[in-house]
C-alpha cells in the first residue's frame, strides 16, 4: 500500500522554474536538491498517480545496498557507495528507522569462487565498507540454516522503507517552498524556443523554464515525447516474491543472495529482511505485460506491442530465450521457485512460504540487445532526462539528485 500522501490533489494551469516529472524517490531527490541547492527557485513535482512513490520506490525490496556488483569508476558504482552513506545519514537526523543487518554472497558450487573473489575485488575497488570473505563455518555462525563453500560477508548492508525516505524528501520539498501536483499525467511535451516547455496534463498546464524527466518505467516514452533520444528502450520486468511463514521465519536471519549468475542478468532468488520483521523470498524475473502491472495475467496490449516492436528486446530474447523461458515456468509453480531457493537454504519446503508482493523493474535496453548496466542522464537545454536508474537507483537517489542538480544548474542557466 502506499503512503498516505499529505498532499492534496491540486488541479490548475500552474508556472515554475523547474519542474521534475515524477514523485518517486529519484524525482522527489532531484526537486530536493535543488530547492536546497538553489533557494527561491520555484519547483513543482508532477507526478499522475495520487500519491507519491506508488510504483518502484513503494514496491521495491527496501535494502541499502553497498556498491558491490558495479564495474568499479561506473556511475552505479560512485553514486551508489556515497549514496548509501548519504542515506543513512539522512535516515537517523530525521530518526527514520533503518537495521543495518549485513548481508552475505554464497557461493554453493566450486565453479562461483573465481567469481565471488571479483565481487569482492570490485567491492574494495569501489568503497565498499564492512567486508569479509568467510568459510562455512563463520557462515554458519551468521545463517546457520544457510549452505554454502565460502561467502562474502558484507556488514554494512542494511534495510529501510524507502516509502518513509521519500515522504521525508517530499515534505522537505513542500518546507524549502516547492510544490508537489497529483493528478497531473504528462500527455504532451511542448518545447518552446527561449520560452521553457509547456507539460500538457488533462488536470491542466503546467508551464516551467526547464524540466527534469524522472518518470521510471516510462522515462522512455516521455524521453521520445520531448525530442530526446530513442534509445535506450525501457523494458519492463516483473519481480514476484514470497513471504516465510512465521513458522519458517528461523531458516534467514537477514539478507543471504547468491553469487550472481554472468548469463543471468538479474541477481536471482534471495531472501530478504524486512523492516517489519518479516522475510522475503525472490524475486524471481519475467517480463511484465504492463508495465505498471503487478498481477501475473496483467496484460496491457499497448505495452506488449511497444515490447514487441523494440529491436533490443527482440535481441536481448533471443540470447536469454532458455533461461527466460525457465524464469516464465518457475513463476508459474511455487515448487520449482522453492526447489531454487533450496541452493541457498537446503531446509525449506514449499509448505515454508506463501505469496507475497511483486513489482516492476524499469530496466533499459540498447537497440543491440544489452541491458544498459550503468544509469542514463541525457542532458539538453533546459532539458533533463534519467532515461535508466534501476536498483540501485532507491539507495543512491540522494547522489543522483545532487548530480542532476548540479547538470540542471548548467544546462539551464541558473
Amino acid at each position: 500500500m502506499p503512503l498516505p500522501d499529505r498532499s492534496s490533489l491540486s488541479f490548475g494551469d500552474r508556472t515554475a522554474d523547474v519542474a521534475v516529472v515524477g514523485a518517486g524517490i529519484v524525482g522527489l531527490a532531484v526537486a530536493r536538491a535543488l530547492a536546497l541547492r538553489r533557494p527561491g527557485l520555484s519547483i513543482v513535482v508532477v507526478d499522475k498517480e495520487s500519491s507519491i512513490s506508488q510504483h518502484q520506490t513503494g514496491r521495491n525490496s527496501g535494502v541499502i545496498h553497498s556498491g558491490i556488483y558495479y564495474a568499479p569508476g561506473s556511475l552505479k558504482a560512485r553514486l551508489c557507495t556515497q549514496g548509501a552513506a548519504a542515506l543513512k545519514q539522512y535516515c537517523a537526523e530525521r530518526s527514520i528507522p533503518t537495521n543495518i543487518c549485513g548481508k552475505v554472497i554464497v557461493a554453493t558450487d566450486a565453479s562461483e569462487l573465481p567469481r565471488l573473489e571479483e565481487l569482492h575485488r570490485r567491492a574494495v575497488a569501489n568503497g565498499a565498507v564492512g567486508l569479509e570473505l568467510i568459510g562455512p563455518n563463520r557462515l554458519r555462525e551468521i545463517e546457520p540454516h544457510a549452505a554454502g563453500l565460502r561467502a562474502l560477508h558484507v556488514r554494512g548492508t542494511g534495510i529501510v522503507d524507502y516509502g518513509l525516505v521519500a515522504r521525508g524528501f517530499a515534505d522537505d520539498v513542500v518546507a524549502a517552498g516547492g510544490e508537489i501536483l497529483l493528478g497531473y499525467e504528462v500527455e504532451g511535451i511542448v518545447e518552446r524556443s527561449g520560452r521553457g516547455v509547456q507539460l500538457v496534463c488533462p488536470a491542466g498546464e503546467v508551464n516551467a523554464r526547464n524540466v527534469v524527466f524522472c518518470a521510471g518505467v516510462n522515462a522512455d516514452r516521455l524521453g521520445r515525447l520531448g525530442g530526446g533520444a530513442d534509445d535506450p528502450r525501457i523494458i519492463p520486468f516483473r519481480g514476484d516474491y514470497y513471504v516465510l511463514r512465521p513458522s519458517a521465519r528461523h531458516l534467514a536471519n537477514a539478507l543471504i543472495y547468491p553469487v550472481p549468475d554472468p548469463g543471468f542478468p538479474f541477481l536471482g532468488i534471495h531472501t530478504t529482511l524486512r523492516m517489519d520483521g518479516s522475510m522475503w523470498l525472490g524475486p524471481n524475473a519475467v517480463l511484465a505485460l504492463d508495465r505498471e502491472g503487478y498481477r501475473r495475467w496483467q496484460v496491457s496490449i499497448v505495452d506488449v506491442a511497444e515490447t514487441l516492436r523494440a529491436r533490443g528486446f527482440r535481441r536481448l530474447a533471443r540470447r536469454h530465450l532458455r533461461m527466460g523461458l525457465g524464469e516464465l515456468v518457475r513463476d508459474t509453480s511455487k515448487h520449482l521457485f522453492v526447489r531454487s531457493a533450496r541452493k541457498l537454504l537446503p531446509e525449506l519446503q514449499a509448505r515454508d512460504v506463501i505469496a507475497g508482493p511483486a513489482g516492476i523493474r524499469a530496466q533499459a535496453v540498447s537497440a543491440g540487445g544489452l541491458l544498459v548496466e550503468d544509469f542514463v542522464l541525457e542532458r539538453r537545454p533546459g532539458v533533463v532526462h534519467v532515461r535508466n536508474a534501476p536498483s540501485p537507483g532507491a539507495t543512491s537517489s540522494m547522489m543522483i539528485g545532487e548530480t542532476i542538480a548540479a547538470m540542471a544548474e548548467e544546462a539551464f542557466g541558473l
